[in-house]
């Protein structure tokens, strides 16, 4: 009987870390969104929602995840480093997919509700990309359709906006937004209608 169990046990072990580690896991191409897509279905389900909850256009969600960790869920800022040699303290708190910081991300599950969010699960991260780009159009007036100025506001933050014209390397990152969220557009065009097809599909 207790053989039975540790058997058990075993076999719970390995398909927990199984599904753990297929869900977390990298995608192969993060530059295709029809690739994303055929590799994690359940996340165009996370980001149509998120697109018909807060209106941010799938394509921008996915832009600015690969641009802020490249759909790592462990994505951390590199440590500062002291002499050049030492490691020290990380630049900011960011973290998990969205890289949202501790402050923000308090705020968005307190006006959510969202209590149990964590910034490690891609359906959370999406949807907190979508609560702070409508939030960004509401407060600065930036269309949920700008990439460009949406991801300014999102890297920035909302105060800090507005000065954004002296900073050439959020520009650069923006444009690279921009373009990366144009791609992953065209692409969804030709396969939108086949991942529709799937939504009775489970797994």
């Amino acid at each position: 009987m207790k053989k039975q169990n540790l058997n058990l046990s075993k076999i719970l072990i390995f398909f927990f870390l199984f599904i753990l580690t297929s869900c977390s896991s990298i995608p192969k191409n993060t530059s295709n969104s029809c690739s994303i897509f055929s590799e994690r279905y359940l996340w165009y389900k996370h980001t149509k929602k998120t697109e018909k909850k807060w209106g941010t256009p799938i394509y921008i969600q996915l832009a600015i995840i690969k641009m802020e960790s490249d759909f790592n869920w462990l994505a951390k800022p590199k440590r500062q480093k002291i002499f050049k040699v030492i490691p020290y303290k990380r630049p900011s708190s960011s973290f998990g997919y969205s890289q949202a910081v501790k402050g923000t991300w308090k705020q968005y599950k307190n006006e959510t509700g969202n209590k149990l969010a964590t910034r490690t699960r891609f359906k959370d991260s999406v949807d907190f990309i979508g609560w702070y780009t409508n939030k960004t159009e509401k407060i600065l007036k930036i269309p949920k359709t700008d990439a460009f100025k949406q991801y300014i506001a999102y890297h920035e933050g909302w105060g800090n906006y507005k000065n954004y014209k002296k900073n050439t390397k959020v520009i650069g990152l923006a444009k690279k937004v921009k373009k990366q969220s144009d791609k992953y557009k065209n692409q969804l065009q030709k396969c939108k209608k086949t991942l529709n097809k799937k939504k009775y599909i489970i797994f």
